[in-house]
């Protein structure tokens, strides 16, 4: 359970990352186009960040039951 939680935050992080390069390429050509991405980006950003303390909640407090 906790190996597939870490996957899903490193695929938050790649969406992310994916969004990012779209703003670059296109904001030059139509900066409309790329508020979407920016949106992408940032809660992508915010789910990696809430996934990671989610698991490391959920690590810690299966840990204290062992």
């Amino acid at each position: 359970m906790i190996k597939i939680l870490r996957y899903t935050e490193y695929l938050y992080l790649a969406v992310a990352i994916v969004s990012l390069y779209k703003i670059i390429t296109l904001w030059p050509v139509n900066p409309r186009e790329t508020y979407i991405f920016i949106f992408f980006a940032v809660v992508s950003i915010a789910m990696f960040l809430f996934r990671r303390k989610y698991r490391k909640r959920f690590e810690k407090r299966s840990g204290k039951n062992k």
